[in-house]
């Protein structure tokens, strides 16, 4: 049996250390000390077999330079297998240029985490046009995991069952709010989405399902938050009882989870995908099981 170890920065040590323990293999600190100039030294010592580096990528491109320093660290160490776990995976949504000149962020990104690392496990990772994370990263493993089963299973915990409506804010939502309705036996629907640029958005929902519901409201990112805002608003205006609110990545500031309850989220639960105050579902089973084939190469 290969050696497998557990490899973190300091910001992603909590989430680490339950993944490590739901998987019973050690985990060890990344050592990243910063000169004054601005450059980083990052030290892994203990490198395994295979070794398996957790780094959600939130906030990502200083994290960027260090994966890539401690992707060398690791193979001088004498690693054969390194795994990324990135909960959040970063630069995904921009798959194609849009501007004369423009980057194309996902192409970009995978020939670098590519270069580093042999195999990527992320969670509901934000697509377009490309549909699949192994058409985004054709020379190494991927897999992209959904969090609906985890945040089904809260949901359940927190007494939402059958009676509760379960509401995606848009069309492309709808296949996972289905997932998470099935598994609580509740009914699901989406809204019907219309952008006017980054922060504005207009969002309506079908007549005559909202009125009087629980709803559970999901949404894969929150970030500037125009979009869930909006769809609480909506509902609200429609006549829901009360709304909760699921999210995989909460990428939002405090000053947003102020306006979202404001406007009416009784409840803000989000995945451990990225460290934040609304953290309350843990994604730790959910990686450990597809982790788990890594303790028998």
């Amino acid at each position: 049996m290969s050696a497998v170890s557990l490899f973190t920065f300091a910001h992603g040590k909590e989430h680490a250390a339950c993944l490590a323990a739901v998987l019973s293999i050690s985990l060890s600190e990344i050592g990243v000390h910063r000169f004054p100039d601005g450059e980083s030294r990052v030290t892994a010592p203990g490198a395994t077999a295979t070794s398996i580096v957790y780094c959600p990528l939130d906030r990502p491109n200083e994290k960027l330079v260090e994966l890539m320093f401690v992707s060398d660290a690791l193979r001088r160490g004498g690693a054969g297998r390194l795994v990324l776990v990135a909960p959040y995976l970063c630069y995904m949504r921009q798959d194609k240029a849009f501007h004369e000149g423009e980057a194309v962020s996902q192409r970009a990104m995978s020939r670098f985490l590519s270069s580093c690392f042999d195999r990527i496990v992320t969670v509901d990772t934000h697509l377009h046009r490309v549909s699949r994370i192994d058409e985004v990263f054709p020379d190494i493993e991927a897999q992209n995991l959904t969090a609906a089963d985890a945040i089904a299973d809260f949901a359940k915990g927190r007494g939402l069952g059958a009676d509760v409506l379960v509401v995606g804010p848009d069309d492309e939502s709808i296949q996972w709010a289905r997932r998470v309705g099935d598994a609580l036996g509740a009914e699901a629907i989406a809204g019907r989405k219309t952008r006017h640029g980054d922060r504005k958005v207009e969002i309506e929902f079908p007549h005559g399902d909202v009125k009087g519901r629980t709803v559970l409201l999901l949404d894969d990112i929150v970030s500037s938050g125009g979009t869930v805002l909006m769809a609480i608003s909506k509902l609200k205006e429609k006549g829901a009882a009360s709304i909760h609110l699921a999210v995989t990545h909460a990428l939002f500031d405090d000053v947003m989870e102020h306006r979202l309850r404001k406007e009416g989220a009784v409840s803000i639960w989000s995945t451990t995908s990225v460290p934040h105050p609304t953290n309350e579902i843990s994604l730790a089973p959910l990686l450990a099981n597809a982790l788990r084939v890594e303790k028998v190469k």
